[in-house]
């Protein structure tokens, strides 16, 4: 087999894999061989091993020395911290975007606003946490500093896997245009008050669902195995 198709094979292992661990099927703290997962998906052990030493890198795995793979537990204090750093770093972005010196909007805000305002379109699941991911990256890019983005990036990765739960409940969805739109709009008109308030509320909010959903799919998750 060429290494071009064995590295097909390992992205499609990989994402099979960080798919079961988004959707609980599993649950953090579960321990697997990577026959388990060869036998899973249907293919050899060397893209397997390929793969889970990927997640490993990304922090979804921990590999075992003579008991194979485990996935990580979710450790809900190093999620805060991620939390606040994000305030942090999306705080400044939008300080800085709300003290520009020229007059026009720019267009990366532009695009943001003809999604979050001028025509929204209500979208049900996980649908919606690409374009939060978007909107919120696209904040911190917009401010200029190319460091700020990338340690926003990994953050953004870093907390992936329980931030989309907070878009499986519809109210948290419409409230989440809602919020975008305010953040937006104090931005337009450069309170630099009132776009951090609302930016910080919008966070912990989500912060908070984020948990309580996040718990509630672990012991249900945790339920379902035991019987």
């Amino acid at each position: 087999m060429s290494m071009l198709a064995q590295e097909g094979i390992a992205g499609r292992v990989y994402q099979h894999v960080k798919q079961a661990i988004f959707d609980f099927q599993l649950l953090p703290g579960d321990r697997f061989s990577e026959s388990d997962i060869a036998t899973r998906v249907g293919v050899s052990r060397t893209p397997v091993r390929q793969a889970l030493y990927a997640l490993e890198q990304e922090g979804y795995l921990d590999v075992q020395p003579r008991s194979g793979w485990q996935v990580k537990p979710v450790d809900f204090d190093a999620l805060e911290a991620f939390y606040d750093l994000r305030v942090v770093l999306e705080s400044e972005a939008v300080r800085r975007l709300c003290q520009r010196t020229d007059a026009a909007i720019p267009a990366a805000l532009q695009e943001l606003v003809r999604f979050w305002i001028d025509s929204p379109a209500l979208a049900e699941g996980s649908d919606v946490a690409p374009w939060d991911e978007a909107f919120h990256m696209t904040l911190v890019s917009a401010a200029g500093n190319p460091e700020m983005a990338r340690v926003h990036r990994e953050v953004t990765e870093k907390i992936r896997i329980v931030r989309r739960l907070d878009f499986t409940q519809a109210p948290r969805v419409a409230a989440t245009y809602a919020e975008h739109s305010a953040i937006l709009l104090a931005i337009i008109h450069r309170d630099v008050e009132e776009a951090c308030d609302q930016l910080t509320a919008h966070i912990a909010q989500s912060q908070k669902e984020v948990r309580k959903i996040t718990l509630h799919m672990l012991h249900q998750a945790r339920q379902e195995k035991c019987r």
